[in-house]
C-alpha cells in the first residue's frame, strides 16, 4: 500500500509540474528566426593603417596576430624601438548594411585613422570600403561599398524599448564572426562620463573586442541600437554595455551622407546637475533642470540675459529631468534657431529665448582646476570649516571679478568638493543668489542660517565655476548617527 502511494503522488506531481515546465519553456525566446532572417545584413570590419615600424610595441612571445590578446598588447604595452620601414596596424569591428546599394553603419572609433577599410559579408563576399564620414561625438560611422541588390535590417524604435526587454547583439567579437550573444535591457538614457550627445542603452548583453559598431537587435528583429562601449576594468565584457539608440544614429548618418558632417547646436553655457540639496537651495520643489554654473561670455546665452545660477527646467517646451537633457535637445536643434528656454531664478520660473548658434568641433573646453599652495596658519575656521579672506585688488583683476572671497584652509571634517585656492562668488540661501565680497556680508549670511541646513556657494575654480552644498560639520555627524 505504501509503495503504490508513493506511485500515485510521485505520478500526480509529475502530472502538475509537466505544464508548468512547458509554460516555462514556452516562455523563452527562441533567437534562431531572428539571426536566420537579419544576420545576412551584418558585416566584419577590419582595417589596415601603415604606421612606422618604430611606433609598433613588442609583442611578447607566441602572441601573433590571431592571438585573442593581440590587440590588448598592441594597445597597452609600452612602445619599443624598433626597426625603420612600415607595418600594417590592423583593428577588427562589425557593422550592419542600411540600404541595398552599399551603405553601412559602424562606430566611428572602428575606422578612426584608417588607411584601407575591408568589409566582409556573410556570404564571405569582401569590399573595400569608401569612408563617406565620421562623427567622434556620437561615435557614428557611415561606409559605403561598391555593391548593389544587399540585404538590409529593420528599424525599429529605441523610445519604445522598456527595461527588461530581450535584446540581441550580432557581431566579430575577437573576430570570430556571426556571433550572438543575448540579454535584456538594463537602463535607458544612461549618460556617460564625456558622452554629452547619447542618452545610451545600457544592457548586459555580453560584448567584446570586435562587436563595436554591431547592431543591437529587439525580438522583433528590429534594430534598435549600436553597440559601442563596454564598461570593464580588465579589457573584457563585465556584463555592462552600452548601445546607441538607432534613431540617435540615423540622424547622423542623414547628415553624413548629405554634406560629410554633422551640425549641432550650442547656447554657451557650463551645467551640472541638480541634486536634492541645490533643490532646496535654489527653492525648487524636486531636483530637476540643468544648473547654468558659468556663462560663456558673449555667447548665445549670455546674450540672451541667462546667468550663473539659473536653473534651465525647459528648452523649446521639452522637460529638462536631468542636466544631460540640455546637451542633446541643444545639440539637435538647428543653428540659427530662436529657442525658447524656462529658467529658474529667485524662486520663479521666466522665460528666455536665445539664438542657438553652432557647435564647432574643434572647440576645446579649456576646463582645468588649479591647486594653491597650503596657506600657513592663521584665523580659526568658521562653523562650516572654512577659513576665508577677501581678494585685494590684484586678485580681482586677475580673476576679473567683483567680489569674492578666497578659500585659504578647508577643516578635514568638511566634506565636500570645495579646496583651498577656490573663490566663493555667491551665496544661494532660500532661493536667491546673493554675491559676496566681505567677509562680514558672507558671516551675517551663515548666521541667519539654521545650523543643520546645508549652504550652497557659486564657486570660481581656475577658468571655471561651479555650484557646491556645504554642511557643518556638527550636522553631518548628526547625520551620520
Amino acid at each position: 500500500m505504501t509503495a503504490f502511494i508513493r506511485a500515485a503522488l510521485f505520478g500526480l506531481l509529475t502530472a502538475l509540474s509537466l505544464p508548468h515546465a512547458a509554460a516555462a519553456q514556452r516562455e523563452l525566446p527562441d533567437f534562431s528566426q531572428l539571426v536566420e532572417q537579419q544576420g545576412r545584413a551584418v558585416v566584419n570590419i577590419s582595417t589596415t593603417q601603415k604606421v612606422s615600424a618604430r611606433a609598433m610595441p613588442q609583442m611578447p612571445p607566441g602572441v601573433d596576430e590571431d592571438d585573442p590578446m593581440f590587440d590588448f598588447f598592441r594597445r597597452f604595452i609600452p612602445q619599443q624601438p624598433g626597426t625603420p620601414g612600415s607595418q600594417d596596424a590592423r583593428s577588427l569591428g562589425s557593422g550592419f548594411i542600411i540600404s541595398a546599394d552599399g551603405h553601412l553603419l559602424t562606430n566611428a572609433h572602428v575606422v578612426e585613422d584608417a588607411d584601407e577599410i575591408t568589409v566582409r559579408l556573410s556570404d564571405k563576399r569582401e569590399f573595400r570600403a569608401k569612408l563617406i564620414g565620421a562623427d567622434r561625438r556620437t561615435d557614428i560611422a557611415l561606409l559605403k561599398i561598391d555593391a548593389s541588390g544587399l540585404p538590409v535590417v529593420r528599424f525599429g524604435d529605441a523610445n519604445r524599448l522598456k527595461v527588461g526587454e530581450w535584446v540581441v547583439a550580432i557581431g566579430s567579437p575577437f573576430g570570430f564572426e556571426s556571433s550572438v550573444t543575448a540579454g535584456i535591457v538594463s537602463a535607458k538614457g544612461r549618460a556617460l562620463p564625456q558622452e554629452n550627445f547619447v542618452p545610451f542603452i545600457q544592457t548586459d548583453v555580453a560584448i567584446n573586442p570586435g562587436n563595436s559598431g554591431g547592431p543591437l537587435f529587439n525580438l522583433r528583429g528590429e534594430v534598435v541600437g549600436i553597440n559601442s562601449q563596454i564598461y570593464s576594468r580588465n579589457g573584457g565584457y563585465m556584463g555592462l554595455s552600452f548601445a546607441i539608440p538607432i534613431d540617435v544614429a540615423m540622424d547622423v548618418q542623414s547628415q553624413l551622407r548629405v554634406s560629410g558632417r554633422v551640425q549641432r547646436g550650442r547656447i554657451g553655457v557650463v551645467i551640472q546637475e541638480v541634486t536634492k540639496e541645490l533643490a532646496d537651495s535654489f527653492g525648487l520643489q524636486k531636483p530637476e533642470g540643468a544648473l547654468v554654473s558659468s556663462v560663456e561670455p558673449r555667447g548665445p546665452a549670455e546674450k540672451a540675459g541667462v546667468e550663473p545660477g539659473d536653473v534651465i527646467l525647459r528648452f523649446d517646451g521639452k522637460p529638462i529631468e536631468k542636466s544631460g537633457d540640455l546637451p542633446r535637445l541643444v545639440g539637435g536643434t538647428k543653428p540659427g534657431a530662436a529657442s525658447l528656454l524656462q529658467v529658474w531664478r529667485n524662486g520663479a520660473a521666466r522665460d528666455v529665448r536665445v539664438t542657438v548658434a553652432e557647435l564647432n568641433d574643434d572647440r576645446i573646453d579649456p576646463r582645468k582646476g588649479r591647486r594653491s599652495a597650503a596657506p600657513e596658519a592663521g584665523p580659526a575656521p568658521n562653523r562650516l570649516g572654512l577659513v576665508l579672506s577677501e581678494l585685494n585688488a590684484q586678485q580681482k583683476r586677475e580673476l576679473k571679478v567683483e567680489g569674492g572671497l578666497r578659500v585659504e584652509q578647508v577643516s578635514g571634517s568638511q566634506r565636500s568638493d570645495l579646496r583651498a585656492g577656490d573663490v566663493i562668488l555667491a551665496v544661494i540661501a532660500r532661493g536667491r543668489q546673493t554675491p559676496v565680497s566681505t567677509l562680514d556680508q558672507f558671516n551675517r549670511i551663515l548666521s541667519g542660517i539654521e545650523p543643520k541646513v546645508g549652504l550652497t556657494v557659486l564657486v570660481r575654480r581656475g577658468d571655471s565655476q561651479t555650484f557646491l552644498t556645504l554642511r557643518a560639520p556638527d550636522a553631518q555627524r548628526g547625520d551620520e548617527r
